[in-house]
This record gives C-alpha cells, structure tokens and sequence, in this order.
C-alpha cells in the first residue's frame, strides 16, 4: 500500500564522542524514506532541497524503491542544514547552526499520483506545513502518523494542536510530551495528550525504549544494548519510518500489530546510530533485519511461574 512521507531532506554536519563529520546527507524525511523501505516498495516523497543536493543520494532513495516526483529542486538554492554536537550521554546535544535555507519558503505540492496514499507520515516540520499536505488529499489515509518537537511548541502551539485534531498516531518524546500536556508523569502525560486527538501516541526513550498509549492500554518495547552509539541523529526518524513501513507491509492498524510495528521500529533505529548519517541504513538484507529483530524478541523473552 501506498506511503507517504513528507519533510526535510537536508544536509547535517555532527559531533559526538566518537568523531565528527563534515556535511552529510540528513533530514526526517531521508531516515524514514530509508527505513520503511524495508518494508514496502511504494515510497512517496514531498520535500524541497536546494541545487546543492548531491545526485548520488537522490539515486540511492531511488534505489530503495523511493518515488522523488514530489522532491523539488530549487535552483540557485541551498539545503537545509542543521550543526549539533551531542554531549558524552549522547543523550543531549546542542545546536551550533541551523540554516533554514529553502526550507524558509517551502510551500510542499502533492502530486496528483500521491494524492490517494493509504498512509502518511509527516515527519518533523511546521505544523502550517502539515496542515497544508493533509489539505491536498482526495481522500483520507488509512493512517496518519505526524511527528513534532518542542521548538513548534514555543512558537507554533495553536496550529500544532489543530493539526493534532486531524492525525492517527503521535511520535514524540519524552521531554516534548512532558512539555505538550504540562504533566511530569508520562502516563498522565498520555492520557491529556490522546484528548488532543491523535488515537495513538508513542513515546520515544531514546537508549531506554519506547512507550505506546491508547486510551485504555499501555505497551513498552525496550532498546537493544549497543556495545557502541556512534551518531544519535535521525533514530527517532528511523524508529518512525520502521513503524509505519512495518504497517504498511502488514495493512493492520490495529493496536496489537502497532505493538509489533515498535519493534521494527526499534530495530531500524538501532542500526541508524552505528554509523554517521544515513550510511548504516543503505544496502541492509532482509536477513540483516531479521536478526536485529530476533535480538529485541530474545531480550524480552522468557518463562515464569506464578505459584
């Protein structure tokens, strides 16, 4: 079944404890395209990039079964581009530039051959922007899955929460959702948040898993012990893309199945933060994927007897 993702594909140059890196491919948009296409081969793209975007990579989202007649190029335009340095927890991190570039100006346009998609991610963007996809549409998704971020929460509050009306699923975390419905207690948390709209919300932990909500239930899948993390960037983007690649492959919503979508999720995020960027994500068998989700299975795996 048709997927939809629209945000940024952009360019990042990152520091960590473990090295740094020049300008390299990044962007919400690149990690889940890359992620889910793992799992489905109908991969639509809407984002903007200027004419310094490298070709090569625009070959490879190709490659993995990504649709780029919604890419716009503009010419005589840079990228989007974002500089962060993560702390020694690789938890934190802060931000040395951000460039906004053509994403200052992107005004997204749905092709027609997109406009009847099953399901819709939209990763991290302005809340008007997302707003302005859904609008496009001929007719509702099976799904739609919308991640955000604290900073639309400082200076965009109104329309994220009439976005938030409209949408399935919500993917933020922790500290965004403590932020969004002002509660510490993340069960709370949930509970406020859901009466926002989303159906489904998932909060991502970072190195200590991920929790999914509905109104009446609550579902952890943990994170696989790495023996090293080498860039954090674009794991939540990829645990997003695992996710609703996972469902789209499946054709199941329903909360059981979405119980089993985090897991993927989790695993594609666990390869993301082996290497910098995009790279741990290009060139994965189905057998590599497998295994990595065989290791969450086996790690929570086990037998008991209550007496």
């Amino acid at each position: 079944m048709s997927l939809l993702v629209v945000g940024t594909v952009a360019f990042d140059a990152i520091e960590t404890p473990f090295g740094k890196t020049d300008k390299i491919v990044g962007g919400a948009a690149s990690y889940i395209a890359l992620a889910s296409s793992y799992f489905t081969n109908e991969i639509n793209l809407v984002s903007v990039v200027g004419d310094d975007f490298p070709k090569d990579f625009m070959n490879t989202l190709k490659g993995q079964g990504v649709s780029l007649e919604g890419l716009q190029i503009k010419q005589g335009e840079k990228s989007f581009f974002w500089s962060g340095r993560y702390h020694n927890d690789m938890n934190s991190r802060d931000t040395l530039d951000t460039q906004l570039n053509v994403l200052a100006e992107f005004d997204p346009i749905v092709p027609e051959s997109y406009k009847d998609c099953d399901f819709l991610m939209l990763g991290n963007l302005m809340p008007a922007v997302q707003q302005k996809v859904l609008s496009q549409l001929t007719k509702r998704p099976k799904l739609i899955v919308l991640d955000t971020m604290n900073f639309w929460m400082d200076i965009a509050m109104p329309e994220l929460l009439e976005t938030l009306k409209g949408i399935d699923v919500l993917t933020i975390n922790d500290s965004e959702a403590r932020q969004l419905s002002g509660e510490y207690s993340l069960v709370k948390a949930a509970q406020k948040i859901l009466a926002m709209g989303p159906k489904v919300l998932v909060i991502k932990k970072g190195e200590h898993g991920a929790l999914l909500f509905n109104k009446d239930e609550v579902f952890f899948a943990p994170a696989l012990p790495l023996e090293d993390v080498f860039d954090p960037t674009g794991a939540g983007d990829s645990f997003a893309g695992g996710f609703i690649g996972y469902l789209a492959k499946t054709k199941d919503v329903s909360f059981e199945n979405m119980k089993r979508a985090i897991i993927f999720g989790s695993a594609m995020a666990s390869f993301t933060v082996e290497k910098f960027g995009t790279e741990r994500l290009i060139g994965l068998s189905d057998e590599d994927v497998s295994k990595r989700v065989q290791e969450f299975v086996d790690l929570v795996q086990f037998d008991i007897s209550l007496v």
